[in-house]
């Protein structure tokens, strides 16, 4: 069994409501030297190994659900996992 965790966050050219809302709130309370935040999406997956490579599973799943590819980029990391959880 592997564990993949995945972060999906929106692509430096759009722009992140949620992080300008806490960047916001953040200046409010007076750390001024926060200069950005971004709020992303955080998953992570255990996958039973098969036939298909894990790495091509996690990429249709990112790319069919997880992320939309024209607003938010996507990159995973593969663990192996010596015990089934």
């Amino acid at each position: 069994m592997k564990k993949v965790l995945v972060t999906v966050m929106y692509k430096d050219s759009v722009l992140d409501p949620q992080g300008e809302a806490v960047k916001g709130a953040v200046h409010r309370l007076g750390y001024d030297s926060i200069e950005d935040i971004r709020i992303g999406k955080y998953f992570e997956i255990l996958v039973n190994e098969d036939e298909e490579p894990v790495e091509q599973v996690i990429e249709e799943i990112c790319d069919k659900l997880l992320a939309n590819v024209v607003m938010e980029s996507y990159h995973f990391q593969v663990i192996e996992e010596g015990i089934n959880q």
